[in-house]
């Protein structure tokens, strides 16, 4: 039987993202509308880079 090691992960957002494209069509942003690096068929919330880093500095962990 093997133990669990502890987790040291602090922030409580689950950051699971969509599989990466391996080429056209992209999906778009849903913020701005560009293209993301994400299939077009992929069925929930996209960002593209730049709006996807502005997120993660509004929703970063502190402390």
């Amino acid at each position: 039987m093997s133990e669990e090691q502890p987790t040291t992960d602090y922030c409580l957002i689950n950051a699971t993202r969509p599989p990466k494209a391996d080429g056209p069509p992209y999906a778009e942003c849903v913020l701005c509308r560009e293209p993301t690096e994400y299939p077009e068929s992929y069925k929930g919330i996209t960002l593209c880079p730049v709006c996807e880093w502005q997120e993660a500095q509004r929703t970063a962990c502190s402390g």
